[in-house]
């Protein structure tokens, strides 16, 4: 069942940041974001008062979910929307496939969680990659702004994922369900949007073009409802750092997606990138010193 719900999540969000592309238009992304979340938690509370998913939870509990829903259902995806302005949707998941090094990171400082012994080398091959991805884009613009803030972007993003992720941790140590957790977290998540948009004086307006609706329902159902409620249920059965894994991954579908739906051009730069991220978060993933490995293949060699 988990192998089932890993591949089902590698997809769904695969395509979604195609998805989030096609809601750049007429209406400022706020109210874009907050149209998303805000059918998405109507759903979820339909569903979750249909079957007798929603826990009862403590009032203590509310203020995790107020923080989860403002880095899970607010900032990350204004930093997202952003980034997808300025790069390639694909582009923008493969910085986010670095979730696994902010989740380490994260998991140390708030819970004490301990990495293995090739995680810093891991780290060096994956930032490596990144660095290799947004080369050919920085050559030909002269390290152009608009590459670098959406870099910018995307990074500032995934931190704020991976905050959400160390709070869903706190929430599964509290006996608190992913599906209550991310039903609340997008309430809050809303209420944000809905106070940013009234401070920027932004009208409630949407685009009301084919284009916009399908990408608008994909991003609030399979990739909210599902993709979130999923995620956050992987985090609690394998772990964050192993959960964010899957996001790896992702990057393979959406920049394939990109190559067909934005004209996103393959170099020799973006291919070896995509691998040396890939590889870079393998390596953290393996338990036992690399060096070992080496050790016992060639010894291997010497016995045959």
């Amino acid at each position: 069942m988990t192998a089932f719900l890993y591949v089902l999540m590698i997809f769904v969000w695969g395509f979604s940041w195609i998805a989030i592309k096609w809601q750049q238009g007429n209406a400022p992304m706020e109210v874009s974001i907050l149209y998303r979340f805000l059918l998405a938690v109507i759903v979820m509370f339909i569903i979750g008062k249909a079957f007798n998913k929603l826990q009862s939870v403590k009032i203590t509990d509310q203020k995790y979910f107020a923080v989860q829903g403002a880095c899970l259902f607010c900032c990350n995806f204004l930093f997202f929307y952003s980034s997808t302005s300025y790069i390639a949707s694909g582009l923008t998941a493969v910085v986010m496939a670095t979730a696994p090094i902010f989740n380490a990171i994260h998991g140390r400082i708030f819970y004490g969680t301990r990495t293995n012994k090739n995680f810093w080398p891991g780290v060096i091959i994956g930032l490596m990659g990144i660095s290799l991805l947004f080369a050919g884009d920085l050559m030909q613009t002269n390290l152009s702004k608009e590459v670098l803030l959406g870099l910018f972007y995307a990074l500032a993003g995934t931190w704020c994922f991976s905050i959400g992720n160390m709070i869903s941790i706190r929430n599964t140590k509290n006996n608190v369900q992913p599906f209550t957790a991310t039903s609340y977290a997008m309430i809050y998540g809303c209420i944000a949007l809905f106070i940013i948009i009234l401070f920027k004086g932004f009208s409630f307006d949407i685009d009301i073009s084919t284009r916009y609706l399908m990408s608008l329902a994909y991003l609030a159902i399979p990739a909210s409802v599902i993709g979130f409620t999923v995620y956050l249920l992987l985090v609690d059965r394998i772990g964050a750092n192993n959960a964010a894994y899957l996001l790896v991954i992702t990057p393979i579908i959406a920049l394939v997606v990109s190559s067909i739906f934005e004209n996103y051009q393959w170099t020799v730069f973006s291919t070896l990138g995509l691998l040396c991220v890939v590889l870079g978060n393998v390596i953290t993933q393996i338990k036992k010193p690399i060096f070992l490995y080496f050790f016992e293949f060639n010894k291997f060699k010497e016995t045959t």
